[in-house]
């Protein structure tokens, strides 16, 4: 059998499935002590079903972006390791480049002529060392940056929120940057106009839409990102 068949196996879903689970579980697990603390604290239950619904909705888009590369990788490091991989660690183009690193680091590229078993197993262990750092990272010190946060913040419920949101846009702008900035020193104009699309996209739809509508301010970073995607489809569309 080749590389594909063995890693198609039903002994390799078998073992993928153990920690697929576990990410299930904790999830659950998560949303249980979430609802207990909501209630230890007061909260109309409205409130976290409100959240809840959002977090679904919000997901969708990315999901569905991280099932799409997923079906690339099923073809190369076989379907069971794409489907634990991206169920524990969702960054499709992060495992995809761990995957590839593997193979280089082999001396053979990935998925190509002499992408043998072996080396099929380099691209799964590097693909594992690539995620370990953050797990371990985030087993031990989450504590201490709830610490940090709480220190930080003073307490003060509205300066938490001005910090966190601040966060996020550093997060997302230094991910969105190197997605913007192609090789050398031109700009990917097709992602940029993606991102444009998307910030006023939702900034219309804060201003304009939503005070409105106001059952619409859940579904907004969904449809932002909606305007965002089509604003790069027609910019490459044109481009070409």
């Amino acid at each position: 059998m080749d590389y594909l068949q063995i890693s198609n196996q039903p002994i390799i879903w078998l073992l993928c499935g153990v920690t697929v689970l576990i990410a299930a579980l904790q999830a659950y697990f998560f949303i249980r002590l979430a609802r207990k603390t909501s209630a230890s604290v007061s909260l109309d239950p409205a409130i976290p079903k409100k959240a809840f619904r959002i977090g679904l909705i919000t997901a969708i888009g990315p999901a569905l972006g991280v099932f799409i590369v997923m079906v690339g990788l099923m073809a190369a490091i076989g379907s069971p390791m794409s489907w634990l991989r991206l169920s524990i660690i969702g960054a499709a183009a992060t495992e995809l480049a761990a995957a590839t690193n593997g193979a280089t680091a082999a001396g053979v590229t990935f998925g190509g002529e002499g992408y043998t078993l072996m080396i099929l197993a380099v691209s799964w262990f590097a693909m594992a060392l690539n995620g370990a750092g953050w797990l371990v990272s985030t087993g031990l010190f989450t504590p201490l940056l709830e610490d940090l946060r709480a220190k930080v913040s003073g307490g003060d419920i509205k300066w938490l929120g001005v910090m966190s949101a601040a966060c996020s846009i550093g997060i997302f702008g230094y991910l969105n940057a190197n997605s913007m900035i192609a090789k050398g020193p031109h700009i990917n104009m097709g992602v940029t106009s993606a991102v444009l699309g998307g910030a006023i996209g939702m900034m219309l739809l804060g201003k304009f839409v939503v005070p409105k509508y106001p059952r619409l301010a859940e579904y907004s970073l969904g449809i932002a990102m909606i305007i965002g995607i089509l604003a790069g489809i027609i910019h490459d569309t044109i481009a070409v």
